[in-house]
């Protein structure tokens, strides 16, 4: 794999406002559903965003937020987020580059969507910690990748959602929200109690994990 760098992805985004055709493509829309679905009706308070890159899903995490960052590490990806939430004023868009301090210190979701595998594994670490840290007793982490490899990634995407959660240093109850050849949407809460369940054969289910 040849990872790909936030240069790159920038100039993506100056070529092309949707590079990756996540705002038309039908596979996104599943999966940005199955996001929706994984945070809940709502409205929730203070929703974080990570990664936001072309802002296709932040405008329908928005109508479920009272208050929305949604961050973006490129320059260019976060004028078009901002584009996509006009008319949007309790969502913000924030040029972020994780592992950073986050913009707020709590939030009731954090969705981390297609970004954790153009991480190193200690910037990864990092983050997800700072992620934790951040999440209010009871709120929800929702996480959404692949679960195939590209050979733009840092990391191998099999099983990362795991070592992502691992590296928060918490023990969560993962319920997996939708799964398909190419990816899985997880819906993960912080819990007192060691996973319990049996495991599936991607070793993610619904139950208790740390």
């Amino acid at each position: 794999m040849r990872p790909i760098t936030l240069n790159g992805f920038d100039r993506k985004f100056v070529d092309d406002d949707d590079p990756w055709s996540t705002f038309t493509n039908r596979d996104e829309a599943q999966k940005r559903r199955a996001i929706l679905h994984a945070m809940g009706r709502g409205p929730w308070g203070r929703v974080l965003e990570l990664a936001a890159g072309n802002g296709s899903n932040s405008a329908a995490i928005a109508a479920r937020a009272l208050r929305l960052d949604a961050t973006e590490g490129t320059a260019s990806g976060t004028t078009l987020v901002a584009k996509a939430l006009k008319g949007r004023r309790r969502a913000r868009a924030l040029k972020l580059i994780v592992p950073a301090a986050l913009p707020r210190l709590r939030y009731d979701i954090a969705v981390v969507a297609e970004v954790i595998y153009y991480l190193s594994a200690r910037d990864m670490a990092h983050t997800a910690r700072d992620v934790a840290t951040a999440l209010r007793p009871g709120g929800v982490l929702v996480l959404a990748h692949h679960r195939v490899d590209y050979p733009d990634f840092a990391q191998h995407a099999p099983h990362l959602q795991h070592a992502f959660l691992r590296a928060t240093g918490r023990r969560w109850q993962v319920r997996v929200v939708r799964r398909t050849g190419r990816w899985v949407v997880l819906a993960c809460s912080a819990s007192d109690r060691r996973w319990s369940g049996a495991a599936s054969r991607s070793g993610l289910s619904s139950g208790r994990w740390r």
